[in-house]
């Protein structure tokens, strides 16, 4: 059960890591209005974030679901 919430952990960072890594825009521009508000297709390395976000969010969502369960068999 130690390894899931280490495993929960570092999946964790992994998340945050490629959330904050995204771009959102064109930066401090668009904040000031200087954002073209078009739309355009992901590509490179945005694409790869955006997968790796995805995928990293279901393994941490499976993972606290079976940490849940255990904990629940364990105490009942």
């Amino acid at each position: 059960m130690r390894a899931l919430l280490i495993a929960q952990a570092v999946i964790a960072i992994f998340l945050t890591v490629s959330i904050l890594l995204q771009n959102r825009g064109s930066g401090l521009g668009g904040v000031f209005g200087g954002d073209f508000g078009g739309y355009y297709t992901k590509r490179g390395m945005e694409k790869f974030l955006l997968y790796a976000s995805v995928l990293l969010a279901f393994i941490f969502f499976v993972l606290a679901v079976i940490n849940v369960r255990l904990a629940l068999s364990v105490t009942v």
